[in-house]
């Protein structure tokens, strides 16, 4: 695997720092969860099921943590911090999501970790930031999504402010740690140099607003929430069908002329409101009623097959269970099937990255471990 041989502190709580470290562990990484006694990860208490919450074996937690060994550590205690320096001093990387200064009142400033270990690679994740002056405040994922100016453009101009249906702030945060970490583990191959990394779920959720911000600071519009329209292209949507609901993204010229063509509606690309792509994003709503009267004939499963096949980016809009169930994916093998925690005769399933190296999918080489599973072997 990529990262054979990296060894990662993983002293993170909930979702965005674990799932940073679930995908160094997917790619190989020995994740050691540092976490404190007798509770753990917080995760371990959230989740869908009550029962697996009281066990400290949270739907949350188990999502997140296949691959990992787990110790339990007392940073606050003489033997605690004798104990973690020493784990500092074999590992690559160390990962947290304390609030900014925490593990420096603890007695592990980066400094001091650097001096453990010169080499090493310290990522901080948090909500705004080591530096600046919200810094200090708490943070959760409605909170980021918030201030990120995501729940503003999400919805409908009736419906907005909405918050995305997933924890996609956590996410992106995760996502761009494990990236920042990849990269300083390059440059410590090539230098021997640890690194400081400072991550910013703020900062990284308004990364991800794309078109948002970009037509904002560099053509000086401001966004409002569109609901399911594409802000860039029309027909670029949600649209009824005679059963179910179908996106159509039919950004280009040739596009439009297929699907016009198909929904027997060949006359609306000659129709002066939508004969140009900037005359069809001025009308969407016109275009989008002439367009349903011809998608009204057929369910969206039928127009999918039929519009795919004809080069007009199109699918079905589905719920989380039927996407779940696509042929593609039981292809590309995203969802493993591992033993429960302490129950090896029950299974759990949790997904993969959807990255596929030298052909193989990225799987979890161990169940999510049960609280201190590990504290002998690894201390």
């Amino acid at each position: 695997m990529l990262l054979d041989g990296i060894r990662v502190l993983d002293l993170t709580n909930v979702l965005a720092g674990p799932f940073a470290s679930y995908q160094l562990a997917l790619f190989g990484a020995d994740v050691v969860k540092i976490e404190v006694p007798g509770t753990g990860d917080l995760a371990r208490q959230l989740g869908a099921d009550p029962e697996l919450n009281t066990r400290l074996l949270g739907a949350s937690f188990l999502a997140q943590n296949g691959g990992k060994r787990s110790v339990e550590v007392d940073l606050k205690s003489a033997e605690g911090k004798e104990a973690f320096q020493r784990l500092v001093a074999t590992a690559d990387v160390v990962l947290e999501n304390f609030r900014p200064g925490v593990l420096s009142r603890l007695g592990f400033s980066w400094e001091t970790l650097r001096e453990i270990n010169p080499g090493l690679v310290y990522c901080a994740i948090s909500g705004f930031g080591q530096t600046g002056p919200m810094r200090d405040r708490p943070a959760y994922d409605q909170v980021i999504q918030g201030l990120a100016g995501m729940m503003s453009v999400t919805g409908t101009s009736e419906a907005a402010p909405l918050r995305a249906g997933y924890p996609i702030a956590d996410t992106m945060g995760g996502l761009a740690a494990a990236f920042a970490v990849c990269a300083a583990l390059v440059q410590r191959e090539r230098t021997g140099e640890g690194s400081y990394l400072d991550v910013s779920m703020l900062e990284t959720a308004i990364t991800a607003l794309g078109w948002a911000v970009s037509n904002y600071l560099i053509a000086g519009q401001e966004p409002t929430p569109l609901g399911n329209e594409n802000a860039t292209a029309a027909p670029s949507g949600t649209f009824r069908t005679l059963e179910g609901e179908l996106n159509i993204a039919a950004n280009k010229q040739e596009q439009f002329e297929t699907l016009c063509r198909l929904v027997d509606r060949p006359e609306l690309v000659a129709d002066p409101r939508f004969a140009l792509r900037e005359d069809r994003k001025v009308h969407r709503e016109a275009l989008r009623d002439e367009l349903e009267t011809g998608l009204a004939g057929r369910s969206a499963a039928d127009w999918e097959t039929t519009l795919s096949e004809a080069g007009v980016p199109a699918a079905r809009v589905l719920t989380v269970p039927q996407a779940l169930g696509l042929d593609q994916l039981a292809a590309r093998d995203l969802v493993h099937e591992l033993p429960f925690p302490g129950a090896p005769e029950r299974t759990i399933r949790v997904l993969g990255n959807g990255i596929r190296v030298n052909g193989r999918p990225s799987v979890p080489k161990s169940p999510p471990p049960l609280l201190g599973e590990h504290n002998a072997e690894v201390l």
